[in-house]
């Protein structure tokens, strides 16, 4: 069988190339549908490697490519496609290493270099191995995750799913909160839907030693502040996850003068789709009650972000099970809920498959620090273990019938 199959030697053998790819697209760091320099520097690759059909500027910056099987397979076989994101965050990175970023205020702060260098990696493994598998293998390198509506959707509604239709999914993400070489799945919902609201407070200012003059918009802000927070402590039932977190107040720049604005800005994560909409109701009912009642006018907005990420249960347990037999038992880990989003989860609402964890923390060597944080690194080793388990775990989903 092709899983019993260890890649773990061809695989250490080019882990070198796939550090040294990471490293040069950590120095040259692209924000959302910027990434016009990293998909050139994809498709190239692709091009060198021998992948088939790459279309590119698909959403404005995303690339695919096909890897075809060679194994026989009375239906031309399924087709598998794996993702990987490319953009960075408009952060100033404080590491001192020789790969820190070009880019001033622009850092790879998250991984996704280690993604797209991955998933490079995983292509070179495939093609190895083509008379390994039957059917299609599509490799998927999108942009902005990190800036939504994201890139997910928008390739999708350019058919990135079609022609060859897709039956199933993967992604990965590394993670910083895992040990090094370790795997974190999690079946069914793993990472929260992320929605946002701005609230615009609008008053009438004055001389601070006048308040009775004025509708003070700050004093408004506070108090809707303290009022969100009742939400899902009074209101949400206590076994469904939710978070209301108000990120952000703006308002007055004197020490004495009452502005006639404040600017609330924050975010709603969630799992549960009614759960979902009664935050988005209570949020604007509470923001527009408390407005009117302390005489200011509202400007509400509330966005709807990526939906949680739901694995499906027979993916997510070809996954665990390959990844049981590459890094052991002990070292897979069943991933708590993460708050955290992911637009893959718009692959997942359309196709079954699986989005999983690669540890990359070491904190012999001080790589401790969490995503989107300036000193964000990752110990690169662990990248072995995701191509490794993302390997597999197409080879085992493409494997010809009766193997």
């Amino acid at each position: 069988m092709v899983t019993a199959t260890r890649l773990r030697d061809a695989i250490d053998e080019l882990l070198p190339g796939v550090i040294a790819d990471r490293r040069h697209l950590h120095e040259h760091p692209e924000l959302g549908y910027q990434e016009v320099k990293t998909s050139r520097f994809v498709a190239e690759r692709l091009h060198a490697l021998g992948v088939e059909d790459i279309r590119t500027g698909i959403a404005q910056t995303g690339v695919t490519g096909l890897i075809r099987g060679t194994a026989a397979a009375p239906d031309g076989g399924k087709v598998v496609l794996v993702r990987a994101d490319m953009d960075a965050l408009p952060i100033l990175e404080e590491n001192d290493v020789e790969y820190r970023s070009t880019h001033d205020g622009t850092m790879h702060a998250c991984g996704h270099d280690a993604h797209t260098a991955m998933l490079l990696g995983l292509a070179r493994v495939l093609l190895d191995r083509r008379d390994s598998f039957s059917g299609t293998v599509k490799l998927l390198f999108q942009p902005s995750e990190e800036l939504p509506p994201g890139g997910a959707k928008p390739m999708i509604e350019a058919g990135v799913l079609e022609d060859p239709h897709v039956d199933a999914v993967f992604g990965l993400h590394v993670g910083q909160d895992q040990d090094l070489g370790t795997i974190g799945i999690r079946s069914g919902p793993a990472m929260a839907a992320a929605d946002r609201f701005v609230v615009r407070i609008k008053g009438r200012g004055g001389h601070g030693a006048r308040p009775q003059a004025c509708v003070d918009p700050i004093a408004i802000g506070a108090n809707i502040v303290t009022a969100l927070q009742t939400i899902v402590s009074r209101e949400i039932d206590p076994t469904k996850p939710a978070v209301v977190s108000t990120c952000a107040f703006l308002a007055g720049e004197a020490f004495n003068v009452i502005p006639d604005v404040a600017e609330l800005r924050g975010t709603v994560r969630s799992f549960d789709p009614d759960v979902r909409q009664q935050l988005a109701t209570r949020i604007e009912e509470l923001v527009r009650g408390i407005g009117e009642a302390m005489r200011a006018e509202i400007d509400f907005t509330y966005t709807f972000g990526y939906p949680p990420t739901v694995n499906d249960p027979g993916m997510t347990q070809l996954v665990r099970e390959v990844a049981t037999g590459i890094v052991g038992a002990d070292r897979v880990l069943d991933s708590d809920l993460k708050m955290g989003a992911e637009d893959f989860s718009y692959f997942l609402e359309e196709r079954p498959g699986c989005f999983f964890f690669v540890g990359t923390r070491n904190e012999e060597r001080g790589l401790v620090w969490g995503h989107h944080h300036p000193r964000f690194d990752i110990d690169e080793e662990g990248m072995g273990a995701g191509i490794e388990t993302m390997a597999t775990t197409v080879l085992r989903y493409l494997e010809p019938a009766g193997s």
